[in-house]
């Protein structure tokens, strides 16, 4: 029920049939209210600063848009970095340092697979799991961290910082519930919009191939991968962050007569305590210089 749930809500967001556009239309005073709160929310803020250089990259829509893969590319390129991030979808609450730049220190259920992921991409980082941005700030300065970034954070207003917007195509473009939209590029709000494509480019390398795989997935809007699949028995699609269990993949091999799964780096860190055989679509990013020197500058000005 959970699973077929968000992705209706997926289409109606970003492939609407006739009804859900109909939908769509007579939400919109909803919306109009929604996005105005929005606003006046931003306006109430004071960012504050942390005496520490603080990079978000974010997007103003629900749902994957390659933040990850961003983040992980952005911060592999610096020392005494930290990624601090809400760890959505973790079974735990409160901050959780998930690896202090040498160790892992968490499981994936603690963490979140997110999380896990920058703790094994980026093993010189440290990761914080924390709802409260700004305790994962003030931890990661504890720990000596001289540059954070942050895993969407647009609408953290009250943090000073400089702000990467990942451009999300949509041809929807009303805020919620009418559309994807958390919030709008407000005016007086400085951010620097980002594009793939051109800012950053994705590539994609498939490690222990086999000649029968079955897709498995847990990641928003999973038609993303279309693009870089190669030939699958079958595709199945869980919801964002599904904890996924043992006898769920065993089915499915099974059924399929596969050899092996085919998952993502976010499902890989989920799927990998079960010891079943595993092919990995390893997605990582190539980001443009311009975006480097764009953090290299705001860093200057803060010195």
């Amino acid at each position: 029920m959970k699973k077929n749930l968000v992705f209706w809500v997926e289409e109606y967001f970003y492939n609407p049939n006739a009804f859900q556009k109909l939908l769509s239309l007579l939400l919109l005073p909803l919306s109009w209210i929604y996005c105005f709160v929005m606003y006046l929310r931003f306006k109430s803020k004071t960012a504050q600063e942390f005496g520490i250089d603080i990079v978000s990259v974010g997007n103003l829509s629900v749902g994957g848009s390659g933040k990850t893969p961003l983040v992980t590319a952005l911060a592999l390129n610096y020392e005494n970095v930290a990624i601090v991030l809400r760890g959505y979808g973790r079974q735990s609450s409160g901050l959780h340092v998930v690896s202090n730049g040498n160790e892992i220190l968490t499981d994936v259920n603690i963490s979140g697979d997110e999380a896990m992921i920058y703790a094994h991409k980026v093993p010189n980082a440290i990761v914080i799991v924390s709802e409260d941005r700004k305790d994962g700030i003030l931890k990661a300065k504890e720990l000596g961290t001289k540059i954070v970034f942050l895993d969407d954070a647009y609408s953290k207003h009250d943090i000073k910082k400089l702000d990467l917007l990942i451009e999300v195509n949509s041809s929807n473009d009303f805020c919620l519930p009418s559309g994807a939209f958390r919030e709008r590029l407000w005016a007086s709000k400085e951010a620097v919009i980002v594009k793939e494509g051109k800012d950053f480019k994705r590539v994609v390398e498939l490690k222990n191939k086999s000649d029968k795989m079955s897709l498995v997935t847990a990641i928003a809007r999973p038609n993303r991968l279309d693009g870089f699949l190669p030939h699958v028995v079958s595709k199945n699609y869980f919801e964002d962050h599904h904890s996924f269990t043992k006898s769920e993949i065993q089915e499915i091999l099974q059924r399929d007569s596969s050899e092996t799964v085919l998952v993502t780096y976010k499902d890989f860190v989920k799927l990998q305590q079960f010891d079943l055989p595993l092919s990995l679509l390893d997605l990582h990013v190539e980001v443009d210089d311009r975006i480097f020197k764009i953090i290299e500058d705001y860093r200057a000005k803060k010195d």
